[in-house]
């Protein structure tokens, strides 16, 4: 999969990128992420990428046209016409929220195209060409480039290869629809806190069921809207 991030920012994402399962995902090949620089894409000679809102009010907003260019640039073509495989993804508090089931879909594409939004917002014409509007959730961050981060670490980790034990993603939360049940390595032991016996009964039957019971019980006292 390749993952291109306009940002005004590019330079965060680098250190970010090159460690763990990110840095991992590249080095086989798996993965091509990619940060562009949102001024390159202006044509004036101040670089700018914001302006002031009609109608009022305060700060300022991220203009139409650098965003088109960027796309325009990436895709090679218009960005009104998506090639197929091509995901494009604004990240915006009044995007869809992002769930597993959301991710799950976004890494079934070739191509992931993220675009960071800064300031008050972005021109409400961008919405006109992008596939996706996305956000991590019901809280206002600085700019766009965490969600990023974010997308591109829940998307990558799905795709084959990537990760050392795949089995491991059908037992994760939210991959039932139910939070995870709870986990125990050693010692056995520790602090006045034993380990449940069912866990070290090599029963595989009761641990399933117990680890079943755990997540329903866990997901109705934590997360009852689940």
């Amino acid at each position: 999969m390749k993952i291109d991030i306009v940002s005004i920012f590019p330079e965060v994402f680098e250190p970010v990128f090159k460690v763990g399962m990110s840095r991992l995902a590249q080095e086989r090949a798996l993965l091509e992420i990619n940060a562009h620089d949102l001024r390159d894409f202006t044509t004036d000679k101040h670089r700018q990428v914001d302006d002031e809102p009609y109608g009022g009010g305060p700060g300022m907003v991220m203009k139409p046209e650098p965003f088109y260019q960027a796309m325009l640039s990436l895709l090679g073509a218009s960005p009104f016409v998506v090639p197929k495989g091509v995901r494009t993804i604004l990240l915006t508090p009044q995007g869809e929220p992002l769930t597993q089931s959301l991710v799950s879909g976004l890494a079934k594409a070739e191509r992931l195209i993220i675009l960071c939004g800064r300031y008050e917002g972005v021109d409400a014409r961008v919405n006109t060409f992008v596939t996706d509007e996305i956000s991590i959730g019901d809280y206002i961050l600085s700019g766009g480039e965490i969600g990023a981060m974010v997308i591109v670490d829940a998307v990558g980790r799905l795709i084959s290869g990537v990760l050392g034990a795949e089995a491991s993603l059908d037992e994760e939360s939210f991959s039932d629809g139910l939070l995870e049940y709870p986990q125990y390595t050693r010692p056995a032991s520790w602090l006045g806190q034993r380990v449940p016996d069912v866990l070290v009964s090599g029963d595989h039957g009761a641990i399933k069921e117990w680890r079943r019971r755990e997540a329903r019980l866990r997901t109705r006292t934590r997360r009852p809207d689940l």
